[in-house]
């Protein structure tokens, strides 16, 4: 292993004047799950400093208040925090309902929710498969099918859902999450293909490996080393990075593109 190659780097986002500003979102109305933390988190964060009307769900109640707190002092635009378990889909339904009512619309929904739980093949039980197929795929499907008569009605919308990296590496000890996310995959291109003549884009987001407090409960710095040396790029990736991407994706800069997998995974493939 290389020098260059077994060092890590945190990648410092970029201050909010020096990154790119898409007109489009300002005042665009977003919902994000899984919001309050991780990747969540910075997507909250990215789409606020674009003048976006954000609200973002979670069950994480002590960071995502932390979270409106930080950003609310220069926010033209305070996010909305409601708690809400995405898994029980009545829920879900019921607080889709309520921030619709509130931001009068969505605009954008961005299916960021999920758990990658380590696990072996022995211990699944039905139960567990179940409640992990919940956790990881199943709201992606029911918070669309929620939000598409509010972008009928607005004439357009955008839905971006998660996908991993993860299956298309076939990583250990993860069978049941690379399920659900190659299933991810699946999902995009039939509501893409459902949709689109509403002028509603879909589009998978693969992240790669993200340096977020979660990811970092299982790697070791030997581990992360082992991370970058398998990307083509010597670099750790960033939530700030992840953003990026899906404010492109949400923009009307994107406007042609729809029923695709898009990674920022550093090349590690």
């Amino acid at each position: 292993m290389s020098t260059a190659a077994s060092e890590t780097h945190d990648l410092s986002p970029a201050p909010a004047a020096g990154r790119a500003r898409y007109p489009s979102l300002a005042g665009k109305r977003v919902v994000i799950t899984g919001g309050g933390s991780g990747i969540g988190e910075g997507l909250v964060e990215a789409f606020v400093e674009q003048g976006a009307r954000v609200a973002f769900v979670d069950i994480v109640d002590g960071p995502s208040h932390a979270l409106v707190e930080r950003l609310s002092g220069d926010a033209a635009h305070v996010p909305l925090y409601l708690r809400c378990d995405v898994t029980d889909i009545a829920s879900l339904k019921t607080t889709l309902s309520a921030i619709e009512e509130q931001l009068g619309g969505i605009d954008v929904l961005i299916n960021n929710a999920a758990s990658d739980d380590r696990h072996s093949i022995a211990e699944v039980t039905p139960d567990y498969w179940d409640e992990r197929m919940a956790v990881n795929l199943r709201h992606q499907f029911f918070a669309a099918q929620a939000v598409v008569p509010a972008m009928k009605r607005a004439g357009g919308g955008v839905i971006l859902n998660f996908g991993s990296i993860s299956w298309h590496l076939a990583l250990a000890d993860l069978v049941l999450y690379q399920t659900a996310k190659a299933a991810v995959e699946g999902l995009t291109r039939s509501l893409a293909r459902d949709l689109g003549r509403f002028d509603i884009r879909v589009n998978t987001i693969v992240p790669g490996n993200v340096k977020t407090p979660r990811q970092m409960k299982w790697y070791t710095p030997e581990g992360e080393a082992e991370i970058v040396a398998a990307q083509c790029l010597d670099a750790r990736i960033m939530p700030v990075d992840v953003a990026a991407l899906v404010l492109f994706l949400a923009s009307d800069d994107a406007r042609m593109c729809t029923s695709h997998d898009y990674f920022v995974d550093a090349g590690w493939r």
